[in-house]
């Protein structure tokens, strides 16, 4: 698989496997996001966030997610950290699919990387077991070859472990694996990786965080990364 940077004109790597971030990248989650952290919050008794607010606290977790979410309204609320995070817990799996969508373009961009021979993962923030429900639910079970969420036995992005372990498990070296995400942290992630790393601005964060953060390249649709992508 040959991949050319058609801004510079010539021919970059061959690849042989894609990793995606999630939230932001693949699927519009945010709703689902909103609803379990507010649900979470009204349950305690304390104020909810907004749309905005949360956009920014994602990215990193489900404890920073709801650390950051009890803060907003009072540090002396982040003693309550345990009792946030199994209500959470609770709400967020039965609402981890709540109003997701893929984003416009992506179900043909994946279609077209596999009729390629691309072999594809996910690799997110999220807590494993709804990582995993939602690319399945979304995506089906045949799309990705590897789906990880956050696992507490390995660190989270933008640590590097989990990323070159998934990249080992499809036969890809880093230098054969392109990293795909909409974040600061996703970025960071390719980056410490030494993958090629790809943002992409229809996301939770934005092209200006993105030219922050100095992945290779930022896309701003889906069919981009299709055009990138040669027999």
């Amino acid at each position: 698989m040959i991949i050319v940077d058609y801004r510079k004109g010539y021919e970059v790597t061959m690849y042989k496997a894609c990793i995606f971030d999630l939230d932001g990248t693949l699927t519009n989650t945010l709703d689902s996001l909103v609803y379990s952290t507010n649900e979470t919050l009204k349950e305690m008794k304390l104020p909810q966030i907004s749309e905005e607010q949360c956009r920014i606290f994602v990215g990193n977790g489900a404890r920073v997610l709801i650390e950051k979410a009890l803060g907003s309204s009072g540090t002396e609320n982040l003693d309550r950290i345990e009792e946030a995070m199994q209500i959470y817990g609770r709400i967020f799996d039965a609402n981890c699919t709540y109003h997701v969508v893929p984003y416009e373009g992506i179900t043909e961009m994946l279609e077209s990387m596999k009729n390629r021979g691309l072999k594809l993962a996910v690799l997110s923030n999220k807590p494993h077991k709804q990582a995993v429900h939602v690319v399945e639910t979304i995506f089906g079970k045949e799309t990705f070859q590897w789906i990880q969420g956050q696992i507490d036995t390995v660190p989270r992005k933008p640590d590097p472990t989990a990323v070159l372990q998934i990249a080992e498990k499809l036969g890809a070296t880093p230098e054969e694996t392109l990293y795909i995400g909409d974040s600061e942290v996703d970025v960071a992630t390719g980056k410490n990786a030494q993958m090629h790393t790809v943002g992409v601005t229809w996301g939770f964060r934005g092209k200006e965080v993105l030219e922050d953060a100095g992945p290779e390249l930022i896309v701003n649709s889906p069919e981009e990364i299709m055009n990138m992508i040669e027999d």
